[in-house]
């Protein structure tokens, strides 16, 4: 699972990769909430496979290690009381902040080794807080926790056959890696669509469920780039680019759009996407401002558990977001323990 400095060459060399980087918020699960007893599955066995061959990354999250964080605002249109009564749907302006983010474990990673890229964002709306993990593919890469824990076992091994017998009892990972071949590749986080590809409740003042998902959708316009050209660039050119375009051009905007499942549709599989005929809301618009390094930023110390809901909102059967929840702190509690290998410089704001 150590992320290679050069870009794959063989055929069954992507597949590697990918598998190796694959996640997002999404990235790292447990199996919790009944349905794996802890012997098949628990946080450490997570963070174990997780753990490339040089060790693990002291001081920093066991995923989604690279990242850059920023704060903004999350400006609802009013649109949202439709489906939840959870404040942070009611128009106004709420504080945000977040974290742009590559999904690997390793913080050194070069930008155009890794495929899949993160937005961790918490909006806080009148005394409740709600904490989501997004990525850029727009669904997971397999069905269940366990099948990710065997991925990433699949993915670290040497012999050659391991990740086509993980396929062939996966076959779902095919589909999204179709999708990593083939999708464009940006030189830029603010030209990414993040998706939250898990399923929440959300209920309305009236006591009305509806199973959404939901993404935000930028305004800038996306720009292809060879993934070649992207390594070119230098290995952290993700974090540059984007603190100097909110630099010179201003504050970056996302529109946050729900899915409304219709009955039917698969709520406990993140790999399989709605249909796009499905109902779409409009609810608001993350509006980031300022770019701060992670080593002293405010996304520093937050764990994005995507099970921090406000009132109005709560988790499907998608057993995905529990189980991260379990990860997540484990992985927390453990770069908390080693803040000395990650030390703030204590630098001053301008």
């Amino acid at each position: 699972m150590n992320l290679p400095g050069k870009l794959p060459r063989s055929s069954l060399g992507p597949l590697v990769l990918i598998a190796a980087i694959v996640g997002g918020g999404a990235a790292a699960f447990a199996y919790t909430a009944g349905w794996l007893s802890p012997g098949r599955l628990t946080p450490e066995r997570m963070i174990e496979a997780l753990t490339p061959p040089s060790g693990p990354p002291l001081g920093r999250r066991r995923n989604h290690a690279k990242g850059i964080c920023f704060t903004g605002t999350f400006e609802a249109n009013g649109n949202g009381v439709e489906l939840s009564r959870a404040k942070v749907f009611m128009q106004g302006r709420y504080p945000a902040l977040g974290r742009f983010n590559l999904g690997t474990p390793n913080p050194n990673a070069v930008d155009a080794t890794v495929r899949v890229r993160g937005l961790g964002l918490q909006v806080t709306a009148d005394g409740e807080v709600w904490r989501m993990a997004m990525i850029n593919p727009p669904f997971f890469a397999v069905s269940t926790p366990q099948a990710f824990h065997d991925l990433l076992i699949a993915s670290g091994k040497k012999d050659p056959d391991a990740m086509k017998t993980f396929i062939q009892a996966n076959p779902e990972f095919g589909h999204f890696a179709a999708w990593a071949k083939t999708a464009p590749w940006t030189g830029s986080y603010a030209e990414e669509a993040y998706h939250g590809l898990n399923s929440f409740i959300f209920t309305d003042a009236k006591g009305g469920d509806h199973a959404v998902r939901w993404s935000l959708l930028p305004a800038a316009q996306p720009v292809p780039i060879s993934q070649a050209d992207l390594e070119k660039r230098g290995p952290d050119y993700l974090e540059q680019e984007i603190a100097e375009r909110v630099r010179t051009t201003g504050p970056l905007r996302w529109t946050m759009v729900t899915i409304v499942a219709d009955p039917g549709d698969p709520t406990a599989d993140p790999s399989k996407a709605w249909p796009e005929t499905r109902r779409k809301v409009e609810v608001g618009t993350l509006i980031v401002q300022r770019i701060e390094p992670e080593r002293d930023g405010p996304c520093r110390d937050i764990n994005f558990d995507p099970t921090v809901l406000p009132e109005g909102i709560r988790v499907s059967d998608d057993p995905f977001p529990a189980a991260r929840s379990s990860v997540y702190r484990k992985s927390f509690d453990l770069r908390a323990a080693e803040a000395k290998d990650y030390p703030r410089t204590g630098a001053a704001k301008p």
